[in-house]
């Protein structure tokens, strides 16, 4: 029987891929802190996620083979770290590596002091050295000789180090809608006008690249043309998977035929909120389509039990990146028999299907086929641990799906995982970030940012005035534990585990920065309460980040979402009575920068500015600062006050 080291106890699915390493692997923690102050040996650092192919390929080459294990024993205390558990780390160390090295990614390597200063980093490191690349036997040895007779340069070079992350610059300029011109352009300049996206590939996704898109069009009438190349490109393409939907993590080639295959939720959760607001905005049916399939696919594939929703599928089936997912010809014609209806609407591009004409009744038969074929395959890893951020965007999703379509079987499952979250990972108001058997790990600013975004979409959505009651509540929670008094929001509470920085991400990769979102749920709280120290925070904020902003917008446009709804104009709509026709009449249209809400005795409490309102006379108040329109139940009336 294989010998298990310490990550057996852990709930991590990834920690527990390596629990039978020939590594001594020890889960971060004061335990092996203290062990290497004492034996005084440096700290190897690994970074990675279950669905990590690279991660993958490093532990068969190096963290399986005993003679690698047995050097890195001898020179190191080696800790692993799940970066979906511990985000705060890795944004810590990721930093760090983008200083040494200008690039980072996963595994990440990180070789630091007992006092957690790092000295070296990288990313994938192959057994042996090859195509000029030090390989982990080289690299090993060399930190060996080094930490021993170049103790103390060794210690300057991670002192300096970590003051450098340490430093943090204060931005002292003004964000205006100058900015979201400016965000436009630099957009415009690095699109792809032939296969869409932005850059060359590898190309990601970034769902809050659209959503910014389409709030500019609705304001200048310039970049839909963008937003939907990227769309079609991406709905069409490889990275969809075409049989059993869903989007894959990125794509490999420029004309998103060949993804990397494993699948995110946070993908699929903003894709769907992109793909939504797409089809508010134009009415067109593909795009409702894409985003009923993207749901269909988590609700499916990636729902458990309790109504929450699970972290990833691994691109590995077998050993095999994609195995999975790939087809050759000749077996989709043995299974198909004929396959002339699905070739006229599907093609193959390295095993990968992809689409390249309409789809016609046949062609989707023959996808059925070949789906219920493909479930007898062996099925890649499921990451089966809930993250609270992570469900907090499905959420958000969910409950913009049914507000555009007016289908309450999205509402109906965000309204599952809310309440699990609600009640599972919340705590005398804080909340916990990972669940998988029990509720752990303090939860951080994405955690609080991401379901507070959540909440307040479903509340659109069911109108159950508690998700609103609860987004100001864990607001408050937000501010008290995390907020920076020169602006923005800190990664971590107040009273977290203290790493060797405090992090204040602006980030945005995959996923949007927790502080854009925060942004955008301070200042579309503000508008229904009128609470003028969230107007005063959000500024601060923006305040804080304007040179990164001014420099690089393109680089943030989640934030500019929020900053769309500060310029304005917004509105807040309150209905009242029995207003459903109202609402589908509004819903019609894209009001971007529109909140709806429905009278209700606690909403006078949460809005005072709605106390007037009657409760039961049927009517929509449009309001904008506090200050409401005549009621009204004419449709043409309430468009030409939203412009």
């Amino acid at each position: 029987m294989t010998k298990s080291n310490r990550l057996i106890k852990e709930k991590s699915p990834y920690l527990l891929q390596h629990a039978h390493n020939p590594v001594d692997w020890y889960p971060w923690g004061p335990e092996v802190f203290a062990k290497a102050k004492k034996e005084n040996k440096p700290i190897f650092l690994s970074i990675g996620y279950a669905t990590c192919h690279w991660c993958h390929v490093m532990e068969e080459e190096s963290f399986k083979d005993k003679d690698v294990a047995a050097l890195m024993n001898d020179t190191f205390v080696c800790i692993k770290v799940d970066r979906e558990e511990r985000p705060d780390i890795d944004a810590v160390y990721m930093k760090a590596c983008q200083l040494l090295t200008g690039s980072g990614g996963w595994p990440l390597t990180i070789i630091m002091t007992p006092d957690k200063e790092p000295f070296f980093a990288g990313t994938y490191f192959p057994k042996q050295a090859r195509l000029g690349q030090i390989g982990m036997i080289e690299l090993t040895r060399h930190i060996k000789e080094t930490w021993a007779n170049r103790h103390d340069d060794v210690l300057q070079s991670a002192r300096m180090l970590t003051e450098s992350l340490q430093t943090v610059e204060r931005g002292q300029s003004d964000v205006n809608e100058a900015t979201l011109h400016n965000c436009y352009e630099q957009l415009h300049q690095r699109f792809d006008p032939i296969n869409g996206g932005f850059g060359s590939a590898p190309k990601f996704p970034t769902p809050h690249t659209i959503l910014f898109l389409l709030r500019y069009a609705k304001r200048t009438g310039k970049g839909l043309d963008m937003a939907e190349k990227t769309l079609q490109a991406l709905r069409t393409g490889g990275i969809y998977d075409h049989l059993g939907f869903g989007f894959h993590r990125y794509a490999t080639d420029d004309a998103w035929h060949i993804p990397h295959f494993e699948k995110m939720l946070y993908d699929q959760a903003l894709l769907v909120m992109a793909y939504a607001e797409a089809y508010q905005a134009t009415r067109k049916q593909e795009y409702r389509q894409t985003m009923h399939d993207a749901a269909t696919y988590v609700l499916r594939d990636m729902t458990s039990p309790d109504g929450a929703f699970y972290s990833a599928e691994d691109a590995d089936s077998e050993g095999e990146e994609g195995k999975f997912y790939t087809w050759t010809k000749d077996e989709i014609i043995r299974i198909l028999g004929t396959a002339d209806a699905f070739f006229s609407v599907y093609a193959l591009d390295q095993g990968v299907i992809y689409q390249h004409a309409p789809s016609t009744p046949d062609a989707d038969k023959a996808r059925d086929t070949l789906f219920r074929h493909r479930g007898q395959r062996v099925r890649p890893l499921k990451d089966d641990k809930i993250l609270t951020d992570w469900n907090g965007l499905m959420i958000a999703a969910l409950a913009k799906a049914t507000q555009v379509t007016g289908d309450q079987q999205y509402a109906h499952a965000a309204e599952r995982a809310a309440d699990f979250i609600l009640k599972t990972m919340m705590h005398q108001g804080r909340l916990f970030h990972r669940y998988r058997d029990n509720a752990a790990i303090t939860g951080m600013l994405d955690d609080y940012a991401f379901l507070i975004l959540g909440l307040m979409e479903l509340y659109e959505a069911t109108w159950t005035i508690d998700y609103l009651q609860k987004a100001c509540d864990i607001q408050r929670i937000l501010k008290k534990f995390f907020w920076d008094h020169s602006g923005g929001f800190f990664s971590t509470a107040h009273d977290a585990e203290q790493l060797i920085t405090r992090q204040k991400e602006m980030y945005e990769g995959a996923v949007p920065a927790g502080n854009s979102v925060a942004l955008f749920n301070m200042v579309r709280l503000a508008a229904i309460t009128g609470d003028v120290t969230l107007e005063q925070d959000a500024s601060l904020l923006c305040k804080a980040w304007s040179g990164e902003l001014n420099m690089a917008p393109s680089e943030h446009t989640q934030l500019l979402c929020a900053l769309d709804f500060i310029i304005g104009p917004s509105t807040v709509i309150v209905l009242a009575g029995k207003a459903d026709t109202l609402l589908t009449a509004i819903r019609n249209h894209y009001y971007p920068n529109t909140f709806l809400l429905h009278q209700h005795e606690k909403l006078r409490d949460l809005a005072p500015f709605s106390r007037h309102i009657p409760l039961d006379k049927t009517a929509a108040y449009v309001c904008q600062h506090g200050s409401c329109s005549l009621p009204t139940t004419n449709v043409s009336v309430i468009i030409r006050q939203l412009g």
